[in-house]
Parts: structure tokens; sequence; C-alpha cells
């Protein structure tokens, strides 16, 4: 099944657990994959892009997620 919802960065910030600037920092520094949709100036994500971003970045050592 796909997931078509749109996610703001708080939408993707809660998801990873952090804050929204640090997502916001993401996308600046071209760690974030393009957004799947821009309404308004403002950028969205679908739940499964976010998905599968998340699972192809490196593990965070440290953060205590394992």
């Amino acid at each position: 099944m796909t997931d078509r919802r749109l996610w703001s960065y708080k939408e993707i910030a809660a998801h990873i657990r952090v804050q929204p600037d640090t997502v916001r920092s993401y996308r600046k520094h071209g760690l974030l994959p393009p957004p799947d949709h821009v309404e308004g100036g403002k950028p969205y994500w679908y739940a499964d892009t976010v998905r599968a971003w998340v699972a192809s970045r490196p593990r965070n050592r440290g953060r205590g997620d394992d």
C-alpha cells in the first residue's frame, strides 16, 4: 500500500525525533530529498518518500535507537 499523505517539516521532524529547524537544515544542506509538492512556497513530502529516505540514511551511532 502506498502512503501518499503529505508531510511538512513538522511531521518529518516528529517521525525522526528532531526539531523542525533540524529538518530545514537538512534540506538547506542537500541531505533531504527534493519535495514531492510545493504549495504556497512551502515544501511537502509524501510519507513514503520520507520513510525511504530514513531507511537509506546511515545510522546515527550514539542515539540509542538500536
